[in-house]
């Protein structure tokens, strides 16, 4: 397959804001704002979240039971009453091409298996002489929706299938896959009949799988070779404990980001979001400015995918220049991995592997000053620090100085 996500995806998607609800007035409003504002910093990637085959998606939640929208094969169809542009069997093309009139990439989510309507009304299987009925594994079911069974791929006409849907998503110009309910459990089949399907694709795709929870390091090698990013956590919200909560699991990931395979810390939950989310009603994000901060930092320094969960147009200023700091973006653009260097109590330190850039942390709840020898940060002393949120220069001492505010971060540049 043909390197791709050479570095880490940057983004938007529609779940944090609209839940399974968003429609294509919102996307369309969305992918405006980014090309407008927010391209030119490296933002590429609209993705349209779950359940967007579903006519009668709602506000915090899922819909159980519901009729979806699926074609005579029983692949997944865009609802027309949420996208108008996919009447008369168009899809997602017409949108797609609308994104991509915008000199940005499409992407769309789906979860792992077969839809349930599909196997009682045994679909055919385009281009394959099996049938839905065939190819069902009513054991392996998502645990939080009732939309698919899971696949049994000692059966072909599973693979049949996957290569079928994504087929489909190729033909419609989508950019961007992300394949749900993958990795919690570890479904190393599934894994590797959809990077299959991926791989065989007439178009490139980038693949991103999820969620992460209770996702070990023992299958990184295995994630490396059938995804370009993956989910290292559950949903991640504007909590203060979510966020703190990726300094572990990124320290331990890190080691298996590069070209091509990226351990994903979950969307940005900034600016306007839950409009019609799962979790919370219509806000701001609560993070305070720290924190948001803080985050961005710490997703930049290990090199995270960068997916924010906003209505973009109806977020403030602060909110679009936290996103397109070009120096802070720099560390998550880099070409050196990073890593933890230092850590006491709740005090981290970071530093790429080249020493270009070094990021330290206050995740306690008070103020702190820190006065760390560039030796202890396996750095060496630097001739010139660049303080990237301040876009300032720093005369550097013998130490690395930095004032933390509680849940505060400091992003250097090292020359």
């Amino acid at each position: 397959m043909t390197r791709l996500a050479a570095t880490p995806p940057m983004g938007w998607n529609s779940w944090d804001v609209y839940g399974t609800s968003v429609t294509e007035a919102e996307i369309r409003a969305n992918a405006a704002f980014i090309a407008e504002h927010m391209a030119g910093h490296g933002w590429e990637y609209v993705v349209v979240d779950i359940q967007w085959y579903d006519p009668a998606a709602r506000a915090g939640g899922y819909n159980l039971g519901t009729r979806l929208t699926l074609d005579e094969y029983g692949l997944p169809q865009p609802a027309p009453n949420r996208f108008p542009s996919s009447a008369g069997g168009a899809g997602f093309k017409p949108l797609a091409d609308y994104v991509h009139s915008l000199g940005l990439k499409f992407g769309v989510h789906i979860l792992r298996g077969v839809p349930r309507q599909a196997v009682a009304a045994d679909t055919p299987i385009k281009g394959s002489e099996y049938s839905a009925a065939q190819i069902p594994d009513r054991e392996r079911v998502s645990s939080w929706v009732d939309d698919n069974w899971g696949i049994d791929h000692s059966h072909p006409g599973g693979q049949a299938y996957y290569d079928a849907l994504v087929r489909q998503f190729a033909a419609w110009g989508v950019d961007f896959i992300k394949a749900d309910d993958m990795i919690a459990p570890y479904w190393e089949d599934e894994v590797e009949a959809f990077w299959h399907a991926v791989d065989r694709a007439d178009r490139d795709i980038v693949l991103s799988l999820s969620p992460g929870m209770s996702l070990s390091t023992e299958h990184a090698l295995h994630l490396q070779e059938h995804s370009h990013l993956w989910r290292i956590s559950a949903d991640l919200w504007d909590r203060w404990r979510d966020i703190d909560a990726q300094f572990d699991l990124l320290r331990d990931w890190a080691p298996f980001a590069g070209p091509g395979h990226w351990p994903d810390a979950d969307m940005l939950p900034l600016g306007r979001m839950g409009i019609r989310a799962e979790v919370g009603e219509p806000r701001q994000s609560l993070l305070t400015p720290d924190e948001q901060r803080t985050m961005l930092t710490l997703w930049c320094i290990a090199r995270s995918p960068l997916m924010v969960g906003a209505d973009l147009p109806g977020s403030g200023d602060e909110t679009i220049e936290l996103l397109t700091n070009p120096e802070v973006l720099a560390a998550q653009r880099h070409s050196a991995g990073a890593k933890e260097v230092w850590r006491e109590g709740r005090h981290v330190a970071w530093a790429s592997e080249d020493g270009a850039f070094a990021a330290v942390f206050n995740r306690g709840a008070d103020a702190v000053e820190l006065h760390l020898p560039w030796s202890d940060l396996g750095l060496e002393r630097p001739k010139l620090v660049r303080d990237c949120w301040h876009r300032s220069d720093i005369v550097p001492g013998d130490h690395l100085r930095a004032k933390l505010q509680p849940h505060s971060a400091a992003l250097f540049r090292l020359r």
